[in-house]
């Protein structure tokens, strides 16, 4: 045995409930799990876990941590937090599969997210060339959905039009050509361009190639703001028409409009799965969004991709048909609902002469169009538009997993990088009750595992991987704030990847035990 948890409390990742166990590991697999009357034989470490749990490790369902994966090799936002697998991709925009032209779009449009990667060679244009670099060696896991948004962009630019018969063929191909290579589904951004340009029906013809691969669809749907309940309708339709599963990500239901709305979404979706729909989701529990501040712009602005949007900016005519719509209008971008500039706070800039502006409240029109042009659209923001109440009553949902949605770019980000996965121990489970340690623990290694239909992850079981956390009940919690984003959390001293330490009593090791993860399962 090359190393054995002595005395631990293992929360399995199944729900049920935790014990009293000696854990060995042998070879990166858990190879022993020993309750008092069996105990592990001694190994080549002993390590004394009484008073921790040892659980799964977790699984961050949303991640963008596409390019700071390969920029960081630390990435210590994701691993401290007892996180052992990322899902990239998100959103239907990502690097992934691309030529020189869809690349240099792609970068402007998600500078916001990731910063514009020039301090990172994109030596790959597919997806199998993107995960076998991930393949080199990263902090931790990492799978990838093939974005929509990008695959669109890929096949007929950034246009607002129905594809051709033609260019729908070229954008099913691509999603196959992902999925074969490794992508475990697809996601869409459906407020962000080019990927909101996309009918249901477009979106229909998509998924069924991704049921024929036995992936997911994880759709960033229409509206979280006026129409949500409808965004999500169209969502559950469109993958039963296609006979595909669906991943609803970040689902939270936002602004004025929807607030103590919740229940009605999970009524919804409980309809949805006692019919026999394939239904899981994520969020992150804090109440602000975060998104790029050229994101809440009218999809009519964006169409033609980042350089036509700055030239629309430009131009006083159309900066003022843009603040029209966004102000008393209600733009798309911004879900439909006028935007209530006091609730934007600048949270990144991609140019350091106007870092000023991070921490600061948008304060009308004319600052957000001076950001916008002085920027290049690399600002990124956060909305406080969301409600408490919908936030607890979504995460007891038997079909929620965890998910950062965890933007790492910019001096001020949202607190959810760098603390989810511990806020969700610390504050709703020790301090509010409102998850029960098993089933929380469930909702963030388990269950996701089940939806990347992984058959050796997420449970602590013998013969699985030994990816695990070790963490202390009555001290985990988040160490991020929004005045002190990048603190990392207390009272996670270890994590380990296949086994090897990536987080040994607190500290950050140099071990790069991170892979690719690539879809198994049905294929055509």
């Amino acid at each position: 045995m090359d190393l054995v948890f002595r005395g631990a409390r293992v929360v399995d990742g199944s729900g049920g409930p935790s014990y009293t166990a000696d854990v060995g590991v042998h070879e990166g697999r858990i190879a022993a799990v020993g309750r008092a009357a069996r105990q592990v034989r001694s190994g080549r470490e002993t390590v004394d876990a009484g008073g921790l749990v040892l659980a799964p490790g977790f699984i961050d369902m949303h991640a963008h941590s596409d390019l700071a994966l390969l920029r960081d090799p630390d990435h210590s936002a994701k691993a401290a937090q007892g996180i052992t697998l990322e899902v990239l991709g998100q959103d239907g925009l990502s690097y992934a599969p691309v030529d020189d032209r869809t690349l240099d779009g792609v970068r402007a449009a998600i500078a916001g997210w990731n910063g514009d990667g020039c301090d990172v060679d994109m030596d790959w244009r597919t997806v199998g060339e993107y995960l076998d670099r991930l393949d080199r060696g990263i902090a931790v896991n990492a799978a990838y959905l093939v974005p929509q948004g990008t695959v669109r962009a890929y096949a007929l630019g950034w246009a607002d039009r129905p594809a051709t018969p033609a260019e729908l063929d070229r954008m099913r191909a691509l999603v196959a050509e992902g999925l074969a290579q490794g992508a475990v589904g697809m996601s869409s951004g459906l407020t962000y361009t080019p990927g909101m340009y996309a009918s249901g029906a477009e979106l229909a013809e998509l998924c069924r190639v991704v049921a024929r691969y036995g992936g997911y669809y994880c759709p960033h749907h229409r509206s979280y703001g006026r129409g949500a309940l409808a965004a999500y309708a169209e969502m559950v339709e469109l993958t039963a028409r296609a006979g595909c599963a669906l991943h609803l990500a970040h689902a939270t239901m936002n602004f004025a409009e929807n607030e103590g709305r919740a229940g009605e979404l999970l009524a919804l979706l409980d309809r949805a799965l006692a019919a026999g729909a394939d239904i899981t989701l994520d969020t992150y529990p804090y109440t602000p969004g975060c998104t790029t501040l050229v994101a809440l712009l009218p999809s009519w602005a964006n169409e033609g991709g980042p350089a036509a949007v700055l030239e629309r900016l430009r131009d006083d005519r159309e900066a003022e048909r843009i603040r029209y719509a966004l102000e008393v209008e209600g733009a798309d971008g911004c879900h439909g609902v006028p935007v209530d500039w006091s609730a934007v706070e600048v949270s990144g800039v991609r140019d350091p002469a106007l870092s000023g502006y991070v921490g600061r409240r948008v304060d009308g029109w004319d600052t957000a169009r001076h950001l916008l042009l002085a920027d290049r659209l690399g600002t990124a923001v956060l909305q406080h538009v969301g409600h408490e109440e919908n936030v607890r009553a979504i995460m007891r949902h038997p079909a929620h997993t965890g998910g950062s949605d965890g933007i790492l770019q910019g001096a001020k980000p949202h607190p959810r990088a760098y603390g989810t996965f511990p806020h969700y121990l610390g504050r709703y489970v020790r301090e509010l009750g409102v998850l029960g340690l098993e089933e929380c623990v469930a909702h963030l290694s388990g269950r996701p595992a089940a939806r990347l239909r992984l058959p050796d992850r997420g449970l602590v079981r013998e013969g699985y991987r030994a990816d695990l956390v070790l963490f202390d009940p009555e001290t985990v919690a988040a160490g991020s704030t929004y005045a002190e984003p990048r603190r990392l959390p207390a009272g996670i001293p270890h994590v380990l990847i296949d086994g090897r330490f990536v987080m040994r009593d607190g500290r950050r090791t140099d071990v790069l035990a991170g892979r690719s993860v690539r879809r198994t399962g049905a294929t055509v």
